[in-house]
């Protein structure tokens, strides 16, 4: 194997394409703002520059690794290079930082004290007005530093291209263009934008003080719903060892904070993945058009409406999960003074709770979103050490139960015994508790629980959980991951080359562990930037029906079930 030498350590090349990111993945952490892995490199910022042995200075995320290089990262002409780099970035840049949504998590500031930066703009600067028009994030540009990364991963991995550089010089600034503002462009409100900018230029709209407000009112009743990828985040964002659970402490933090009921929305998931199910199969059995498309990401579902509109009457007409709980909770809790909250990991979700079909008799299903970055804000305001909370349950509308073999799975994930290496980091981190097993051996997964949020299988350092059909006679089933990847396999199918009756899109390029509203740490997993057809999970059906003396959601649902499972 090949190595080279960085500040003297001998690192060894393996897939590495650039010195930057053989130098990260060995420990060394040189500078860089506009470096994203799953990002072409851009080498804009700067600030990777490293010196090699005749004194030349390259920028490390844009030089290939070779055999006995050796370079340094750290010497006093790259620090001073590094310095006058920073504070000319600050000259620009806004600089209130103790006031600023970023302050202590901002890479800006965080290398301005590492190197001494001094200069910053005047506290009157501004080159245009904050745009707040987007339901999902804001954007800011007195603190945009000219990365690029919001335009490159809007239109290299999202394939929307809302916003893209413009002018020069002095003068050079990311704009959506035209002088229109976000809700005026294609923007999905994916907040994917949001997730790389190093600064606090694009941030997640912030609903804390709306859900404060509804907390604190003794006259409000609080019913909260809470997405399963959030308890993945929070647990990243805390750094809870995986050993321990984080959901049953999340669900005792929100009642601390004053919530009077907290659901977990992998319980309205399952709704959902059965109502899809069904209208697959009715679809195949009347002959009607194929593929059908998922409905219950709302940054694809908006995708499909701006630029492929001719597929809407394909998209599955299955409410989301969101939609599903909040349903339920106006259904069940009609008061005037019941305020419905759903924490997402997607920052879409904000706007799909906006969205005509999500208000139901002059009533929004859902009154507030907050991602899962805002309700870690607000745990650590409240003073709570989330790790030393104790594991409370979420309440229930019904129970699940074992289907009754009207629908069989079409397809089911599993487990292979020979690769698996019981490690049970799947079983901890299942927000359903799905899979079973011991320590050191095989684990298996209960197709019955399964909610296909496939945080197993991103996290399987093995790779040994796939999908396989479960379904009689063959169905041919794709998954798409981030919108560009969407596009290209719709081109696929338009162009003749790919046949499936399923495709399941996702806009994020990990899925909902990746979603916009997460901590900064989800989104450190490499992008999957390839397409992926593989095949996927849809549920087997399952009936809910009382037990333990709760309501069964035929009970629940009554004459309002398409009303409350289906959006179109």
């Amino acid at each position: 194997m090949s190595t080279m030498y960085i500040d003297g350590v001998k690192c060894s090349i393996g897939a590495e394409s650039n010195i930057l990111e053989l130098a990260l993945n060995n420990g060394i952490d040189i500078p860089n703002l506009c470096y994203c892995d799953s990002l072409a490199p851009y080498g804009g910022c700067r600030l990777c520059i490293v010196e090699d042995e005749r004194g030349a200075i390259v920028t490390a995320c844009t030089v290939k690794p070779k055999e006995d290089m050796r370079i340094r990262t750290n010497t006093a002409k790259l620090r001073e290079y590094r310095r006058s780099i920073i504070e000319l970035m600050l000259e620009s840049h806004q600089t209130e930082c103790n006031s600023c949504k970023k302050c202590g998590r901002c890479k800006l500031q965080t290398y301005a004290k590492r190197f001494g930066a001094k200069a910053g703009a005047p506290a009157d600067w501004n080159p245009g007005p904050v745009d707040d028009s987007s339901p999902s994030i804001i954007r800011d540009p007195s603190k945009c530093i000219l990365c690029a990364k919001c335009v490159r991963v809007c239109k290299n991995i999202q394939d929307v291209a809302a916003i893209d550089l413009a002018w020069r010089g002095a003068n050079a600034a990311v704009t959506c263009g035209f002088g229109m503002k976000l809700a005026d462009t294609d923007c999905v409100g994916c907040g994917q934008c949001a997730a790389v900018c190093p600064t606090a230029a694009i941030t997640v709209k912030d609903d804390t003080r709306r859900f404060w407000d509804a907390l604190l009112d003794p006259d409000k009743k609080v019913y909260v719903q809470v997405a399963p990828a959030v308890r993945v985040g929070l647990a990243e964002e805390f750094e809870i060892p995986a050993v321990q659970s984080v959901g049953g402490k999340l669900v005792s933090a929100l009642r601390l904070m004053g919530a009077d009921k907290v659901y977990s929305t992998a319980d309205s998931a399952f709704l959902t993945l059965e109502e899809e199910s069904r209208e697959l199969i009715e679809r195949m059995k009347s002959g009607k058009k194929l593929p059908m498309f998922s409905s219950y990401c709302p940054a694809w579902v908006h995708h499909v409406e701006n630029k492929h509109p001719e597929l809407m009457t394909e998209l599955s007409a299955a409410a989301s999960p969101m939609a599903i709980l909040g349903g339920l909770i106006r259904k069940q809790f009609p008061e005037e003074n019941a305020v419905s909250v759903a924490v997402m990991s997607c920052t879409a979700a904000k706007a799909e709770a906006l969205r005509p079909e999500l208000t139901k008799n002059g009533r929004k299903l859902v009154d507030i979103v907050i991602s899962t970055q805002e309700l870690a804000a607000m745990i650590r305001e409240y003073g709570i050490k989330l790790q030393s909370l104790p594991d409370t349950e979420p309440d229930k509308f019904f129970e699940r139960v074992s289907g009754d073999g009207e629908l069989k799975p079409a397809v089911t994930l599993t487990i292979d015994p020979n690769k698996c290496i019981g490690c049970t980091k799947c079983a901890r981190s299942c927000p359903v508790s799905a899979i079973s097993g011991s320590p050191k051996k095989a684990h298996s997964i209960d197709p019955e629980k399964c909610i296909r949020c496939r945080t197993c299988k991103v996290g399987c350092p093995a790779g040994a959980i796939s999908d396989t059909t479960g379904f009689d006679g063959e169905l041919r089933i794709a998954v798409a991951n981030g919108l560009a990847n969407a596009d290209r396999l719709l081109k696929k199918i338009a162009d003749g080359e790919a046949s499936y009756d399923f495709v399941e899109v996702m806009a994020c390029p990990n899925g909902c562990i990746g979603g916009g509203g997460q901590p900064e740490s989800c989104g450190s997993v490499k992008a999957m930037q390839k397409l992926e057809l593989d095949p996927d999970l849809l549920p087997s059906a399952i009936e809910l029906d009382c037990k333990d003396g709760l309501c069964s959601v035929r009970e629940i649902l009554g004459d309002d079930r398409d009303e409350i499972l289906r959006a179109r």
